[in-house]
């Protein structure tokens, strides 16, 4: 017989080798994953190129418009890097089951909401990553601007200047994607929708 005293060291060593085997398996299973290093090498040139066009049309266009204009332009690169977060959460959270009885009945979208869903990981990373990422480079730089021009025109100091102005636009775009995140879990189905049937219009799968 197992007195008190022996069961319980007894029950905590069954504990730490059930953890122990867990763990191992984990690793195991960690072993087999292989990663997918032409895709990393593939998005890593994508964003390159993104980001440079981008940039160099920032670094263009932003010296020879209005301030007005240039406001504009860091209002529309903070909105698409919102939409673009939207639909990068909807993929991921998304059920792929409707999409599958949508695509047997031949509605338009719901076949390449089904390759997206199957490619989760790779639709995520170029919309929130790249195109994420991208927009808020571009409406950093395009603040710079913006500021330099206020601060020129209304004698305000400019580092005061730049600091409220990129500030601003720090807030809007974390605020804006924190307020699509929720919208996109809620109408994940929806918005994953509405976006594989306007991918469906330049892209048919076989």
């Amino acid at each position: 017989m197992m007195d008190d005293k022996g069961i319980i060291p007894f029950f905590f060593l069954g504990g730490y080798m059930k953890q122990k085997e867990y763990i191992q398996n984990l690793k195991k299973d960690s072993k087999k994953k292989k990663w997918n290093y032409s895709w990393i090498i593939c998005i890593t040139v994508l964003a390159f190129i993104i980001s440079f066009v981008f940039s160099f049309l920032s670094e263009w266009i932003m010296p020879n418009v209005s301030v007005f204009i240039g406001i504009l332009l860091i209002v529309f690169f903070i909105l698409l890097g919102i939409l673009f977060d939207m639909i990068g959460v909807s993929v991921t959270s998304a059920d792929v089951a409707p999409f599958h009885s949508m695509s047997s009945k031949k509605i338009r979208g719901a076949n390449v909401a089904v390759i997206c869903k199957k490619n989760a990981d790779k639709v995520s990373s170029f919309c929130n990553d790249v195109i994420g990422d991208v927009c808020g480079i571009i409406s950093g730089s395009a603040g710079v601007y913006v500021a330099s021009s206020l601060a020129l025109s209304n004698h305000w100091n400019l580092l005061f200047t730049n600091l409220m102005v990129t500030s601003l636009i720090a807030a809007f775009t974390i605020g804006g994607k924190a307020i699509g995140k929720g919208i996109a879990i809620n109408n994940n189905t929806m918005i994953l929708y509405e976006f594989s049937k306007w991918i469906s219009y330049f892209y048919q799968p076989k």
